[in-house]
């Protein structure tokens, strides 16, 4: 969108162009003078006696016009309509809200928002990462945006606890690393959550899978086969797993535990659970492996765990092989074997001590499906295999690849869907006819 002449625009450049909002907003000039009038505005609020939150948004937003028309009058600057809302937006997030990062947790097309410091944002759109000019005054600046995403949350990041996982009110995932451990700055990752869990078809559409994986997913979780997403950071495991979980039955009792709440169930009968870090004293963490020794005693139908990647490894083993069919988790992995090498490597660290026969077996025996995700080099996202976990063969577990997306070269995003078998072990559980796609392909 472009933005108009602008009166600040013109003391900052007598370039006649009409400048972008992006580069408008990035000038020195208006920085200077947002901030003027956000220093105002703030004393102001503080003399009536005005809470300088959300709660109190027209007495805001009343203060914040008074304030733009003294200055406009005192430094002889001319704002028209678009110009003066601008102005109004950017200073009433600076107080309500996330300053230079709301307008782009509002923009749609946004996946990731990565701050490098006060003056590097960058963003990721279709897979591709990009500079905007959006910037913080300086790194204090950037540092009360991130106390305003922690604190919320019972979160706390100092040089003590110099980073930290968060969330926004909307479930995006937030990452922030602070000085000393950050030698150029505070460091801000965001990760955004939709509003609306993605659908199957618009899995279908974008090319994420075809009819036939989509049509045999959704008939393994109606049937209760446990389910293991497993692929690299940004792939997609937890979106995956939010569309998958909305085929589950809306009468089951469902428990979720995440590090940072972001799934989105629609069913009804939900609890959720999300860990806790330590106080500063090192006391009071509840962690992953604390709430699903919990939740299994609150009765679910299903647990579905956000991330396995510690001891809770065990439970959720357990939890998956008495009674709790159809659970479902995700876990760091570059393909479905290593998977499976990753969860019997958490079970020793859970302190599991058995043969490697044993926990292979205990593996194979909880298990059904391992659902491989991977973003290919182009950005976009695939399911690139589906595989059943059968059981045993001496100490080796055996795997059947139902599904894979062949890619037309190593480094390519393009290829094609391919039915790998069409005997699924696990076929006798399935409470529909597998249905197979009439053509290979992507959509």
């Amino acid at each position: 969108m472009m933005r108009p002449s602008f009166g600040l625009a013109a003391v900052a450049s007598v370039d006649s162009a009409a400048p972008s909002l992006d580069t408008f907003s990035a000038s020195d000039t208006y920085q200077a003078t947002k901030f003027k009038i956000f220093d105002v505005v703030l004393e102001l609020l503080e003399n009536q006696n005005i809470s300088a939150d959300a709660s109190s948004a027209r007495q805001i937003r009343t203060t914040i016009d008074e304030a733009i028309n003294a200055y406009g009058i005192r430094e002889g600057l001319a704002l028209n309509t678009l110009e003066r809302v601008w102005l109004a937006d950017d200073v009433y997030h600076e107080i309500t809200g996330l300053g230079p990062l709301e307008p782009l947790l509002r923009d749609p097309l946004i996946d990731d928002i990565i701050v490098n410091g006060a003056r590097r944002v960058y963003v990721e759109r279709g897979g591709t990462l990009s500079l905007v000019q959006a910037r913080f005054r300086d790194d204090a600046h950037l540092m009360t945006i991130i106390q305003r995403i922690v604190s919320p949350i019972g979160r706390r990041i100092d040089e003590s606890s110099p980073y930290v996982d968060a969330r926004l009110a909307d479930g995006s995932r937030v990452n922030v690393i602070i000085p000393p451990i950050a030698l150029d700055g505070p460091m801000l990752s965001i990760r955004k959550f939709r509003p609306e869990p993605i659908t199957g078809d618009e899995y279908v559409r974008t090319g994420a899978m075809d009819h036939s994986m989509l049509d045999f997913l959704s008939n393994a979780v109606e049937s209760r086969l446990n389910l293991l997403i497993c692929g690299g950071t940004g792939s997609g495991k937890t979106t995956l797993l939010n569309m998958l979980s909305g085929f589950i039955g809306d009468s089951e009792r469902l428990i979720t535990i995440e590090d940072a709440a972001e799934l989105r169930l629609r069913q009804t009968h939900v609890v959720r659970l999300e860990t806790r870090p330590p106080t500063i004293e090192g006391t009071r963490e509840v962690n992953a492996r604390d709430l699903v020794r919990n939740a299994l005693r609150m009765r679910p139908d299903r647990i579905i765990l956000g991330e396995v990647r510690g001891a809770e490894a065990v439970e959720m083993l357990q939890a998956m092989s008495t009674g709790h069919d159809g659970s479902m988790a995700t876990v760091h992995a570059n393909t479905d074997r290593d998977a499976l090498f990753r969860i019997e490597m958490l079970l020793g660290f859970g302190g599991l001590q058995a043969d490697l026969r044993t926990l292979r077996r205990y593996i194979s025996s909880s298990i059904q499906l391992i659902v491989h995700v991977q973003r290919t080099t182009d950005g976009r996202r695939r399911v690139t295999s589906i595989t059943e976990v059968i059981g045993l063969e001496g100490d080796t577990i055996t795997l059947n690849q139902l599904y894979r997306f062949a890619p037309d070269s190593p480094l390519s995003g393009d290829g094609v869907f391919e039915v790998m078998s069409r005997r699924p072990f696990f076929a006798h559980r399935l409470k529909r006819p597998i249905t197979y796609a009439t053509r290979p392909g992507t959509p």
